[in-house]
């Protein structure tokens, strides 16, 4: 049996050591580190994992594409799939700053506590590299999605996106106030008192939603805040809460909402990224974006 090869592709200067270390505690034997990846000088590196092993040993090299700038390791991702021809190809996983790994992860959490094919929910930083992905994954299990961003017109270019690949997805564009410690206003406060889940995907130390449109949100079953980094996203759920009913923080809420927040959710994370750098080595046909992660997480979490 050959050893398995990890090429980690990353667009940063650096490759994540975040990313290798889960790379080694997965089982990789040899991890190939690559930083300053683009499109183009993928091309040789991909050719130097499809071409050194045939059979089944080409099982036994796979590729990640990672990176801190999701739109340059997408464009890698892309590359590396047109590189590939015929049966010449390897398991490859994209993962950009941990982004389908934590969408999956939240969107797994949510689903613990309300059938998702009947809800409505909310996403707030709905425009970022996570909440864009967690977007796509709540419409493609049929769940009616408010995409909220500061700027409409990056909200509308999701939704946009979006529906251009979930064909019955529900989506509706709304923008946020730059106020968070007022009760949301207009259509985002509509949607609040609307939504089943409300996930906070925002940019790291940055709030969301304050504590007055939090107990707006009565009809709620799950808040998932993704920000590890004080102040919260959704202020009250903390970084560790991993399913903590808010009993308190929305009085008359029956069933009380549960809350999740990074490290929360983290735990689910680190399960999905790990399981899959294990299963782009099963099959050298492996592919895996963020679906795949979701129904990676359906089964280890």
């Amino acid at each position: 049996m050959a050893r398995r090869v990890l090429l980690q592709l990353d667009a940063d200067p650096q490759p994540s050591t975040f990313d290798a270390i889960v790379a080694v505690d997965a089982g990789v034997d040899v991890l190939l580190r690559h930083g300053g990846v683009t499109p183009e000088s993928a091309v040789p590196l991909v050719h130097g994992g499809m071409f050194t092993r045939g059979g089944k040993d080409l099982a036994s090299t796979a590729i990640f594409v990672g990176g801190s700038d999701v739109l340059a390791a997408e464009a890698i991702f892309r590359q590396v799939q047109k590189t590939f021809f015929g049966p010449v190809r390897v398991g490859v996983m994209l993962d950009p700053s941990g982004a389908n790994t934590t969408a999956a992860a939240a969107v797994v959490v949510a689903a613990r506590h309300a059938d998702l094919g009947q809800s409505k929910a909310v996403v707030l930083g709905g425009s970022g590299p996570v909440g864009r992905r967690v977007v796509r994954l709540l419409a493609r299990e049929g769940c009616a999605v408010g995409v909220a961003s500061r700027s409409v017109s990056r909200a509308e270019a999701v939704c946009e996106a979006v529906s251009a690949e979930v064909a019955e997805a529900q989506l509706q564009a709304v923008e946020t106030s730059g106020d968070t410690g007022i009760l949301p206003r207009g259509r985002l406060l509509e949607l609040l008192r609307e939504a089943d889940v409300v996930v906070a995907a925002g940019a790291a130390g940055v709030r969301l939603l304050g504590s007055h449109g939090l107990a707006e949100c009565r009809r709620a079953r799950v808040f998932v805040d993704l920000n590890a980094v004080p102040p919260e996203g959704l202020e009250g759920i903390q970084a560790s809460d991993a399913g903590r009913v808010l009993s308190a923080e929305i009085p008359g809420n029956e069933p009380p909402a549960v809350a999740y927040g990074a490290l929360g959710v983290g735990g689910v994370k680190m399960k999905i990224h790990r399981e899959a750098v294990q299963q782009i080595f099963t099959s050298n046909s492996a592919c895996l974006d963020a679906e795949e992660m979701l129904e990676i997480g359906r089964t280890v979490s």
